[in-house]
Protein backbone atom coordinates (compact mmCIF):
# COMPACT_ATOMS: atom_id res chain seq x y z
CA UNK A 1 0.00 0.00 0.00
CA UNK A 2 1.38 3.41 -0.95
CA UNK A 3 2.19 5.71 1.90
CA UNK A 4 0.18 8.89 2.28
CA UNK A 5 2.13 12.00 1.36
CA UNK A 6 3.26 14.04 4.33
CA UNK A 7 0.85 16.82 5.22
CA UNK A 8 2.19 20.18 4.18
CA UNK A 9 2.82 22.48 7.14
CA UNK A 10 0.22 25.19 7.47
CA UNK A 11 1.80 28.58 7.19
CA UNK A 12 -0.26 31.46 8.55
CA UNK A 13 -0.21 34.81 6.86
CA UNK A 14 0.95 37.83 8.82
CA UNK A 15 -0.42 41.28 8.01
CA UNK A 16 -0.71 44.72 9.53
CA UNK A 17 -3.84 46.74 10.05
CA UNK A 18 -3.86 49.56 7.50
CA UNK A 19 -7.08 51.30 8.49
CA UNK A 20 -10.49 50.72 10.06
CA UNK A 21 -13.91 52.13 9.29
CA UNK A 22 -17.30 51.99 10.99
CA UNK A 23 -19.73 51.12 8.20
CA UNK A 24 -22.93 50.93 10.23
CA UNK A 25 -23.74 50.80 13.96
CA UNK A 26 -23.10 47.03 13.90
CA UNK A 27 -20.56 46.58 11.11
CA UNK A 28 -16.86 47.41 11.39
CA UNK A 29 -14.38 47.21 8.51
CA UNK A 30 -10.72 46.30 9.00
CA UNK A 31 -8.29 46.58 6.10
CA UNK A 32 -5.07 44.55 6.28
CA UNK A 33 -1.89 45.03 4.26
CA UNK A 34 1.90 44.76 4.39
CA UNK A 35 4.65 42.56 3.01
CA UNK A 36 3.23 39.53 4.80
CA UNK A 37 0.49 39.39 2.15
CA UNK A 38 2.96 38.92 -0.69
CA UNK A 39 2.10 35.21 -0.84
CA UNK A 40 -1.63 35.68 -0.30
CA UNK A 41 -3.87 35.03 -3.28
CA UNK A 42 -7.57 34.63 -3.92
CA UNK A 43 -9.25 33.23 -7.00
CA UNK A 44 -12.73 33.88 -8.35
CA UNK A 45 -14.68 32.63 -5.33
CA UNK A 46 -16.94 35.29 -3.87
CA UNK A 47 -17.32 33.56 -0.50
CA UNK A 48 -13.61 33.50 0.35
CA UNK A 49 -12.93 33.38 4.07
CA UNK A 50 -9.94 33.53 6.37
CA UNK A 51 -9.47 32.21 9.88
CA UNK A 52 -8.09 34.86 12.20
CA UNK A 53 -5.85 33.63 15.02
CA UNK A 54 -6.35 35.12 18.48
CA UNK A 55 -3.88 34.17 21.21
CA UNK A 56 -4.90 34.29 24.88
CA UNK A 57 -4.04 37.51 26.66
CA UNK A 58 -0.48 37.47 28.01
CA UNK A 59 0.69 34.55 25.85
CA UNK A 60 3.48 35.14 23.33
CA UNK A 61 4.68 32.69 20.70
CA UNK A 62 8.18 32.15 19.26
CA UNK A 63 9.04 33.65 15.89
CA UNK A 64 8.71 32.73 13.13
CA UNK A 65 5.18 31.82 14.12
CA UNK A 66 4.27 28.20 13.37
CA UNK A 67 0.79 27.04 14.33
CA UNK A 68 1.75 23.36 14.36
CA UNK A 69 4.75 24.03 16.61
CA UNK A 70 2.57 26.08 18.95
CA UNK A 71 0.08 23.24 19.26
CA UNK A 72 2.90 20.78 19.88
CA UNK A 73 4.73 22.85 22.49
CA UNK A 74 2.04 24.83 24.31
CA UNK A 75 -0.77 23.52 26.54
CA UNK A 76 -4.15 23.51 24.82
CA UNK A 77 -5.48 26.43 26.84
CA UNK A 78 -2.69 28.59 25.37
CA UNK A 79 -3.39 27.73 21.75
CA UNK A 80 -4.75 30.55 19.61
CA UNK A 81 -8.45 30.31 18.82
CA UNK A 82 -9.80 30.92 15.34
CA UNK A 83 -12.64 33.08 14.13
CA UNK A 84 -13.81 32.81 10.52
CA UNK A 85 -14.59 35.88 8.44
CA UNK A 86 -15.52 36.39 4.81
CA UNK A 87 -13.17 38.36 2.59
CA UNK A 88 -15.11 41.43 1.50
CA UNK A 89 -12.47 42.29 -1.06
CA UNK A 90 -8.88 41.53 -2.05
CA UNK A 91 -6.79 44.05 -4.00
CA UNK A 92 -3.71 42.18 -5.28
CA UNK A 93 -2.05 45.32 -6.66
CA UNK A 94 -2.23 47.23 -3.37
CA UNK A 95 -2.02 43.97 -1.38
CA UNK A 96 -4.98 44.99 0.75
CA UNK A 97 -7.40 42.53 2.31
CA UNK A 98 -10.73 43.89 3.53
CA UNK A 99 -12.75 42.14 6.23
CA UNK A 100 -16.10 43.25 7.68
CA UNK A 101 -17.11 42.32 11.23
CA UNK A 102 -20.55 42.20 12.82
CA UNK A 103 -20.19 43.81 16.26
CA UNK A 104 -22.44 43.83 19.29
CA UNK A 105 -20.54 45.88 21.86
CA UNK A 106 -18.35 43.71 24.08
CA UNK A 107 -20.04 40.47 22.99
CA UNK A 108 -17.81 37.84 21.42
CA UNK A 109 -14.13 37.89 20.53
CA UNK A 110 -13.54 39.19 16.99
CA UNK A 111 -16.13 41.98 17.07
CA UNK A 112 -14.66 43.79 20.09
CA UNK A 113 -11.18 43.26 18.64
CA UNK A 114 -12.22 44.89 15.36
CA UNK A 115 -13.50 47.93 17.26
CA UNK A 116 -10.33 48.49 19.26
CA UNK A 117 -7.58 47.41 16.84
CA UNK A 118 -5.40 50.23 15.50
CA UNK A 119 -3.31 50.73 12.33
CA UNK A 120 0.08 49.07 12.57
CA UNK A 121 -1.01 46.15 14.72
CA UNK A 122 -0.11 42.66 13.46
CA UNK A 123 -2.77 40.11 12.55
CA UNK A 124 -2.21 36.41 11.78
CA UNK A 125 -4.64 34.28 9.86
CA UNK A 126 -5.02 31.08 7.86
CA UNK A 127 -6.57 30.77 4.41
CA UNK A 128 -8.20 31.62 2.21
CA UNK A 129 -10.92 29.02 1.80
CA UNK A 130 -14.04 29.28 -0.29
CA UNK A 131 -16.10 27.38 -2.84
CA UNK A 132 -18.85 29.57 -4.32
CA UNK A 133 -19.12 32.09 -7.13
CA UNK A 134 -22.25 32.91 -9.15
CA UNK A 135 -22.42 30.56 -12.12
CA UNK A 136 -22.71 32.70 -15.27
CA UNK A 137 -24.48 29.86 -17.06
CA UNK A 138 -27.40 29.87 -14.61
CA UNK A 139 -30.66 31.46 -15.76
CA UNK A 140 -31.11 33.28 -12.47
CA UNK A 141 -29.61 33.66 -9.01
CA UNK A 142 -30.94 33.74 -5.47
CA UNK A 143 -28.86 35.17 -2.61
CA UNK A 144 -30.23 35.24 0.93
CA UNK A 145 -28.62 35.74 4.31
CA UNK A 146 -28.31 37.72 7.49
CA UNK A 147 -25.54 40.15 8.51
CA UNK A 148 -22.94 37.39 8.69
CA UNK A 149 -23.50 36.60 4.99
CA UNK A 150 -23.67 40.23 3.86
CA UNK A 151 -19.98 40.51 2.81
CA UNK A 152 -20.23 37.40 0.64
CA UNK A 153 -23.58 38.43 -0.82
CA UNK A 154 -22.22 41.90 -1.63
CA UNK A 155 -19.10 40.44 -3.23
CA UNK A 156 -21.24 38.01 -5.24
CA UNK A 157 -23.60 40.70 -6.50
CA UNK A 158 -20.66 42.85 -7.57
CA UNK A 159 -19.26 39.87 -9.50
CA UNK A 160 -22.44 39.25 -11.50
CA UNK A 161 -22.30 40.31 -15.14
CA UNK A 162 -24.43 43.28 -16.13
CA UNK A 163 -28.00 42.28 -16.79
CA UNK A 164 -27.88 39.03 -14.83
CA UNK A 165 -31.23 38.09 -13.29
CA UNK A 166 -30.85 37.88 -9.52
CA UNK A 167 -32.88 38.26 -6.35
CA UNK A 168 -31.06 39.27 -3.18
CA UNK A 169 -32.57 39.26 0.30
CA UNK A 170 -30.54 40.48 3.29
CA UNK A 171 -31.95 40.55 6.81
CA UNK A 172 -30.51 43.16 9.19
CA UNK A 173 -31.66 44.57 12.51
CA UNK A 174 -32.95 47.85 11.05
CA UNK A 175 -32.62 50.43 8.26
CA UNK A 176 -29.46 51.87 9.79
CA UNK A 177 -27.67 48.61 8.92
CA UNK A 178 -28.25 48.81 5.16
CA UNK A 179 -25.14 49.24 3.00
CA UNK A 180 -24.40 50.51 -0.47
CA UNK A 181 -23.50 47.67 -2.86
CA UNK A 182 -22.01 48.36 -6.27
CA UNK A 183 -24.48 46.31 -8.27
CA UNK A 184 -27.48 46.92 -10.49
CA UNK A 185 -29.37 44.20 -8.61
CA UNK A 186 -31.88 45.72 -6.22
CA UNK A 187 -31.33 44.26 -2.76
CA UNK A 188 -34.41 43.61 -0.66
CA UNK A 189 -33.44 44.72 2.85
CA UNK A 190 -35.48 43.00 5.54
CA UNK A 191 -35.56 44.72 8.94
CA UNK A 192 -35.68 42.18 11.74
CA UNK A 193 -36.65 44.41 14.65
CA UNK A 194 -37.74 42.15 17.52
CA UNK A 195 -38.50 39.14 15.34
CA UNK A 196 -36.40 35.94 15.51
CA UNK A 197 -33.33 35.87 13.27
CA UNK A 198 -34.22 34.65 9.79
CA UNK A 199 -37.99 34.67 10.14
CA UNK A 200 -38.40 37.54 7.69
CA UNK A 201 -35.93 35.91 5.28
CA UNK A 202 -37.85 32.65 5.15
CA UNK A 203 -41.09 34.53 4.53
CA UNK A 204 -39.57 36.62 1.75
CA UNK A 205 -38.01 33.69 -0.10
CA UNK A 206 -41.20 31.66 0.23
CA UNK A 207 -43.18 34.54 -1.24
CA UNK A 208 -40.85 34.86 -4.22
CA UNK A 209 -42.32 33.81 -7.55
CA UNK A 210 -39.54 31.61 -8.91
CA UNK A 211 -38.70 32.35 -12.57
CA UNK A 212 -38.35 29.55 -15.08
CA UNK A 213 -34.90 28.16 -15.78
CA UNK A 214 -31.95 26.94 -13.80
CA UNK A 215 -31.38 28.55 -10.41
CA UNK A 216 -28.01 28.97 -8.70
CA UNK A 217 -28.49 29.89 -5.04
CA UNK A 218 -26.39 31.12 -2.13
CA UNK A 219 -28.05 30.89 1.31
CA UNK A 220 -26.00 31.38 4.47
CA UNK A 221 -26.39 32.70 7.99
CA UNK A 222 -27.93 31.46 11.23
CA UNK A 223 -28.35 27.68 11.12
CA UNK A 224 -32.05 27.47 11.96
CA UNK A 225 -33.33 29.62 9.10
CA UNK A 226 -30.78 28.06 6.74
CA UNK A 227 -32.34 24.70 7.58
CA UNK A 228 -35.79 26.02 6.66
CA UNK A 229 -34.62 27.50 3.39
CA UNK A 230 -32.71 24.36 2.52
CA UNK A 231 -35.94 22.40 2.93
CA UNK A 232 -37.76 24.89 0.72
CA UNK A 233 -35.15 24.71 -2.03
CA UNK A 234 -34.18 21.03 -1.93
CA UNK A 235 -37.42 19.31 -0.89
CA UNK A 236 -40.21 21.61 -2.01
CA UNK A 237 -38.60 23.21 -5.05
CA UNK A 238 -36.44 20.19 -5.99
CA UNK A 239 -33.36 22.31 -6.71
CA UNK A 240 -30.36 20.03 -7.40
CA UNK A 241 -27.80 19.97 -4.60
CA UNK A 242 -25.01 21.03 -6.96
CA UNK A 243 -26.87 24.28 -7.67
CA UNK A 244 -26.95 25.27 -4.01
CA UNK A 245 -24.37 26.83 -1.74
CA UNK A 246 -26.18 26.61 1.58
CA UNK A 247 -24.81 26.30 5.11
CA UNK A 248 -25.06 27.76 8.59
CA UNK A 249 -22.33 30.31 9.28
CA UNK A 250 -23.36 30.38 12.94
CA UNK A 251 -25.95 29.01 15.33
CA UNK A 252 -27.89 30.94 17.93
CA UNK A 253 -26.64 30.17 21.44
CA UNK A 254 -23.25 28.84 20.27
CA UNK A 255 -19.89 30.53 19.84
CA UNK A 256 -17.80 29.53 16.83
CA UNK A 257 -15.86 26.88 18.75
CA UNK A 258 -19.04 25.13 19.88
CA UNK A 259 -20.73 25.46 16.50
CA UNK A 260 -17.76 24.13 14.54
CA UNK A 261 -17.58 21.07 16.81
CA UNK A 262 -21.20 20.18 16.09
CA UNK A 263 -21.65 21.62 12.59
CA UNK A 264 -20.67 18.52 10.64
CA UNK A 265 -23.07 16.29 12.58
CA UNK A 266 -25.81 18.93 12.35
CA UNK A 267 -25.40 19.25 8.58
CA UNK A 268 -25.26 15.49 8.10
CA UNK A 269 -28.44 15.00 10.12
CA UNK A 270 -30.32 17.74 8.28
CA UNK A 271 -29.12 16.47 4.92
CA UNK A 272 -30.21 12.94 5.74
CA UNK A 273 -33.66 14.14 6.83
CA UNK A 274 -34.19 16.40 3.86
CA UNK A 275 -32.62 14.21 1.20
CA UNK A 276 -35.05 11.51 2.31
CA UNK A 277 -37.85 13.98 1.73
CA UNK A 278 -36.44 14.83 -1.66
CA UNK A 279 -36.38 11.18 -2.70
CA UNK A 280 -39.97 10.72 -1.52
CA UNK A 281 -41.10 13.75 -3.48
CA UNK A 282 -39.37 12.62 -6.69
Amino acid sequence: MAERPARKPRKPHSAQVVRTERLTPHMQRVVLGGDGLADFSADTCTDHYVKLLFGPEGVTYPEPFDIDRVRAQFPREQWPVTRTYTVRSWDPERRELTLDFVVHGDEGLAGPWALRVRPGETVRFMGPGGAYAPDPSADWHLLAGDESALPAIACSLEALPAGAKAFAFVEVSGPEEEQKIDSDVEVVWLHRGDRPVGEALVEAVRALEFPAGRLHAFVHGEAAFVKELRRLLRVERQIPREDLSISGYWRLGHNEDGWQESKRDWNARIEAEQEGGTAAAA
